[in-house]
């Protein structure tokens, strides 16, 4: 499959021209981030909060307490509506009224499933952790049998999804064009830093490469 199918509730109204459906831009646009935003219903009120996620394929996996609401939520509801954006630019256009800013989102629609099977369970947990930082999973101590039993794992299998990307400068009315105001785009990117090594650590103890790896390409 190549591109999700436009139905009634993926579909981009608003600015269409700039709607992608394609599964590989939306895949690089949820890989690109670490926090997604999950909406969810609990007790007739609307709720949306951010979370951890990392991406398997067609699967989103997030994790949480045993007694955590959203979680409880959407395995009640089956099914889960999640958004991911990232802010790449400013907009600053002459007038007050085209101001904007370059952006890639996504929104999913999908499917709820509680993640039963242990090793299943422990390679989602992997995921996501080496989805912030890839490959940190094996510098870490593996949840116990404590902390394990604790966590909620979910896997919401993606049904369909849209994406919407600006990324251009600034479109002003031709009227406002020789007017003294300026007008351009500021870029806005993430970036990391060198890591901080936490002051109790034993003597000897080196920052991990895989942390190192990342600080380099996201510097």
């Amino acid at each position: 499959m190549s591109e999700y199918s436009v139905s009634e509730l993926n579909k981009v109204v608003r600015g269409p021209k700039r709607a992608t459906y394609n599964v590989n831009t939306i895949n690089a646009i949820l890989d690109d981030a670490f926090l997604c935003h999950v909406g969810y219903v609990f007790k007739n009120q609307a709720i949306v909060i951010p979370t951890a996620y990392a991406r398997k394929d067609d699967k989103i996996y997030i994790h949480g307490s045993l007694k955590n609401r959203m979680m409880l939520a959407l395995l009640e509801a089956g099914e889960a509506s999640i958004s991911v954006t990232h802010l790449d630019g400013l907009v600053l256009a002459r007038s007050a009224f085209h101001h904007s800013a370059n952006y890639r989102s996504v929104t999913i629609f999908g499917k709820v499933r509680k993640v039963e099977d242990p090793d299943e369970k422990m390679n989602a947990l992997a995921y996501i952790l080496n989805h912030m930082v890839p490959g940190h999973w094996d510098n870490v101590r593996h949840p116990n049998d404590k902390e394990f039993n604790a966590t909620l794992v979910l896997e919401v299998t993606i049904e369909t999804a849209s994406a919407k990307v600006r990324a251009e400068g600034v479109i002003d009315e031709k009227e406002d064009h020789d007017k003294p105001i300026w007008a351009g785009v500021v870029p806005i990117k993430q970036v990391a830093y060198n890591a901080l090594s936490d002051s109790d650590l034993p003597k000897g103890i080196e920052v991990p490469d895989a942390v190192k790896r990342y600080v380099e390409q996201n510097k």
